[in-house]
């Protein structure tokens, strides 16, 4: 027959397991509870803060002022604007286009020419991508192929 003792000690190591068992799973429910916590805390303070933010009336983002930088993008042409805020070499361009010799439009070739370059095809072929650039934006018009004119507005 079993002593009480024993049977005493055998329900003890099954309770201390039972115990160990329970601690390791609180543990583990703790850390996802206050992981879940966090959690909830960062979207209140996000909802908060988009609240915040939606209920301010709006603010006027103010404008980069667009100058000539040398190497800078072409700016899209928008009422207003003058050649003053192009690069350079676009301004060079510009103003051989917007002069009498330039009245019925210029070739690239002429443009070359006219801008004291060798009409060369590598010089050529720059200043029609060039030229092209100026269109895309609004600055000049091609008005046959290969034939480049400023917009009547462009001057200034």
């Amino acid at each position: 027959m079993p002593s009480v003792l024993g049977l005493l000690e055998a329900r003890e190591k099954k309770v201390r397991e039972e115990v160990a068992r329970l601690r390791e799973e609180a543990e583990r429910v703790e850390a996802a509870l206050g992981e879940a916590e966090r959690a909830l805390q960062r979207l209140a303070d996000a909802r908060v803060t988009v609240a915040e933010v939606l209920a301010e009336p709006p603010v006027a983002v103010a404008e980069p002022v667009v100058s000539a930088v040398a190497g800078s993008v072409v700016p899209r042409r928008t009422e207003g604007m003058t050649v003053a805020v192009l690069p350079a070499d676009y301004q060079r361009i510009m103003s051989v286009l917007e002069s009498d010799a330039a009245r019925e439009g210029m070739r690239c070739q002429q443009l070359a020419a006219a801008l004291g370059l060798q009409a060369v095809p590598a010089k050529v072929e720059g200043l029609r991508s060039k030229a092209k650039r100026l269109v895309e934006r609004g600055w000049a018009l091609q008005v046959r192929p290969g034939v480049f004119t400023p917009l009547a507005a462009s001057a200034g």
